[in-house]
Parts: C-alpha cells; sequence; structure tokens
C-alpha cells in the first residue's frame, strides 16, 4: 500500500514537469521562467521559489498550458546546470526570464529586485507578473 501511495504522490510531483517539456520543443517559441537554486536553501529560497510559482501559474496559466511560458526550478548545484551560473551572471537565487525563439534563446533577463519585494508578496507578484508580460507583449509587437 505505500509502494501504491509513494508512486501515487510521485505522479502528481512529476506529471507538470513532464507536460511543461512536452510543450516545448527545439523549434518552438516560448518565454522560459527560471528559478535557479543551489542545495543549500534557506527560507528565503523558499519564499522566491514559492511566490514565482504562484505568480506564473496563477497569472499565466493560459501561456503555461499552451506552452508559450515554462517554468522551471533549475539547481545550480547540479554539473549539467552550472554553465548558468556564467551564462546569466547568476551569484545568489535568481529567477530569470528567456525568451527562445526557434530554438535559440534570443533575450534574457535576470530579474533581480526578487529580493526587495521578498517581504511584500504582493508587491513580489505582481513584478514578476509585470516582467513576464513586458517579454510576452514583446513578443507580440515583433509579430506585427
Amino acid at each position: 500500500m505505500r509502494g501504491f501511495i509513494f508512486l501515487f504522490f510521485l505522479f502528481f510531483i512529476l506529471a507538470p514537469n513532464l507536460i511543461a517539456e512536452e510543450n516545448v520543443s527545439d523549434n518552438m517559441d516560448y518565454l522560459g521562467v527560471y528559478y535557479f537554486r543551489s542545495n543549500f536553501r534557506c527560507s528565503n529560497c523558499y519564499k522566491i521559489e514559492e511566490y514565482t510559482k504562484e505568480s506564473v501559474e496563477g497569472f499565466f496559466e493560459k501561456e503555461l498550458s499552451s506552452g508559450e511560458l515554462v517554468y522551471k526550478v533549475i539547481n545550480i548545484d547540479e554539473k549539467e546546470n552550472s554553465h548558468f551560473i556564467e551564462g546569466y551572471q547568476l551569484y545568489t537565487k535568481s529567477v530569470v526570464l528567456s525568451r527562445v525563439v526557434s530554438g535559440e534563446e534570443t533575450e534574457y533577463k535576470n530579474l533581480q529586485k526578487i529580493w526587495e519585494y521578498l517581504d511584500d508578496k504582493d508587491k513580489f507578484r505582481n513584478y514578476i507578473k509585470e516582467e513576464i508580460n513586458s517579454f510576452l507583449h514583446k513578443k507580440k509587437e515583433e509579430e506585427i
């Protein structure tokens, strides 16, 4: 019975990530929202992850389900992810927006104000929302 419960629970943890990855192909255009973390995680680190996830899922459900927007948590302490440190000039836990066009990153932004708004959930969530909207609207303007 424990095995069944474990598998059931594991499915609900992994399924959203698998679905998000299915929606993204190398030739697709999308906006990536990445939370970069390390093995060491303090209470603020968990808070950033929680607020970011709530913002993305709460404000951009349609874009997530269509694959236009992808949210991922990435551990930079894992060897295969260490290149992000230099690529995005990461020096602490960070949220980065990355525009991908035809499988190639064309633009990114490190949302450094997350640390300023950490003590105000509404400001934090609105900051994430505004920055994502800015990237999404820029894409639509470029298509016109």
